[in-house]
């Protein structure tokens, strides 16, 4: 069948053949919708990313968008119009009411969004518009790309690790990070820097006298072992120096065995000074045991050595007595922390649990009691002091009787308490007439049967008094329900 205008069947050519095509001009309102069909939804803002400024229909300067058309997601928009959402483009409107997009700076790739933009910074392609998009550049109002919270985020881990539940004093320093040079490391660094800042605390108070006497001490004096030319200015010293100690054993506990410095007191991670108290009054008690003991180990061995003594008066014992008062606790307590904290539990820390061999396993049935930590601390601590003979087994007794009771109670305060009350009386008695330097070497054995007598009482009563109190003695389990286990109920070897 042929066409009009075409004799033979064949339609004439398009006379708009090789012409530009023409797009349709939208209409200046909105479009009529015919009956029965529904209405179209209402624009939603923010426009889908998936239809970003119709790539498909380039922008041609011949059909630009007139001022009264409204914007249509499928169309690009002039660049001497603003965009708005959901308004006809006027070249007085801005857009989103933050940002508006001049004349000056049309849109196109590579182009900034306009000087207005988000804190001086430059449009991004591919950007969305909407305000709280993720994508805006970094350092202006809107969040980064992927922002707090977004993926797997890093997990800052405290340095301290979990205190192991359900062990006994002794073992508390056997926790997660264990090693066998923990241990090692930490008493060698405890006697180093415990050395270096006493050696420091020396040459403080030399310079602090030469400053306030003008002299340097007499080196080359009769009395070559003071090193002020002051017994109490001595003793101020000596004191001082072993109170270091307490600081520098703390702080191996944080820094070499990653735990918390509180497990060097107390299974509670703790010094428990209700507990403290009460060890107090039956230190006291313990004392004036000793001295009584002390007056009928003196009468039997016949020592009239102290005929010709008197007191000297308030005027050389008040100085004396306030030195003694204010460093003996300290000085007793950091003998407690280094000796029956430390050291007991970097002993207690080695149970050789994953020795393999024979002899390996036989030793860990030992090395998990306290005995080992408890004989080893003891002998150290024997050996800091200069006493010969018989004293050698009264100092060992008292070492070993506090480390007994810390493993029985869960904590160093019936120690601290015997250890301080004990020193008090040591150091006041002697500066009453005069002497300031405790005589240390040999003594006679009843001597050490008074001294020991009374401390074996002082701990049946701590032992006691625990039960009565229901004090801690391990720390809490998985199956307790956060209820310490107490010295009611803990077993007897405490192992």
């Amino acid at each position: 069948m042929g066409g009009p205008g075409d004799g033979d069947g064949w339609a004439p050519l398009d006379p708009d053949l090789g012409r530009e095509p023409q797009r349709n001009p939208q209409p200046s309102g909105p479009r009529p919708m015919p009956e029965g069909e529904p209405a179209a939804p209402a624009a939603t803002w923010p426009p889908n990313p998936a239809r970003p400024h119709d790539a498909a229909q380039p922008y041609s300067a011949a059909q630009p968008y007139s001022a009264a058309q409204p914007y249509s997601a499928a169309q690009p928009y002039s660049a001497a119009q603003p965009y708005s959402a959901g308004q006809p483009y006027d070249a007085g409107q801005p857009y989103g009411a933050q940002q508006p997009h001049g004349a000056q700076q049309p849109f196109g790739p590579g182009q900034p969004y306009g000087p207005g933009g988000p804190q001086g910074q430059g449009y991004r392609p591919g950007t969305p518009y909407w305000d709280g998009t993720p994508a805006q550049p970094p350092g202006g109002p809107y969040p980064a790309p992927y922002g707090p919270g977004y993926g797997i985020q890093a997990v800052k881990r405290p340095w301290t690790v979990e205190t192991p539940e359900s062990a006994p004093f002794h073992r508390l320093a056997r926790n997660g990070v264990h090693r066998w040079w923990r241990p090692l490391v930490g008493t060698l660094g405890i006697a180093a820097v415990g050395m270096v800042l006493a050696i420091g605390l020396m040459i403080a108070g030399i310079i602090v006298r030469v400053v306030a006497t003008g002299e340097a001490p007499d080196a080359s004096g009769a009395d070559t072992d003071s090193i002020f030319g002051d017994q109490t200015a001595d003793l101020a010293y000596n004191l001082g120096a072993l109170a270091l100690f307490l600081p520098v054993s703390l702080a191996a506990a944080w820094l070499v065995q990653r735990r918390r410095p509180g497990t060097l007191s107390s299974v509670a991670g703790r010094l428990r000074w209700r507990w403290l108290l009460a060890c107090s009054g039956l230190a006291i008690v313990f004392c004036v045991v000793s001295y009584g003991t002390s007056i009928a180990a003196a009468a039997a061995m016949h020592d009239q050595s102290g005929g010709d003594e008197h007191w000297v008066g308030w005027g050389r014992f008040l100085a004396p007595a306030v030195v003694i008062v204010l460093l003996v606790p300290l000085q007793s307590a950091a003998e407690e922390y280094a000796f029956r904290g430390w050291m007991l539990q970097a002993v207690g820390a080695c149970t050789l649990a994953n020795a393999r061999n024979r002899v390996g396993r036989v030793l860990s049935v030992v090395f998990r009691t306290p005995w080992p930590g408890i004989v080893v601390g003891s002998a150290l601590f024997t050996a800091g002091h200069g006493y010969t003979g018989w004293g050698i087994l009264d100092i060992f007794a008292f070492g070993a009787i506090a480390a007994w009771l810390a493993v029985r109670t869960g904590g160093l305060e019936s120690g601290i308490a015997m250890h301080v009350f004990n020193n008090l009386m040591a150091f006041l008695g002697p500066a009453a007439i005069g002497q300031l330097d405790i005589e240390q070497g040999s003594v006679p054995w009843q001597v050490v049967v008074a001294d020991i007598v009374p401390m074996l009482l002082y701990a049946a009563a701590v032992v006691w008094l625990a039960r009565r109190m229901r004090v801690q003695t391990v720390t809490a389990g998985p199956g307790d329900g956060g209820v310490p286990v107490t010295a009611e109920t803990a077993p007897a070897h405490a192992s």
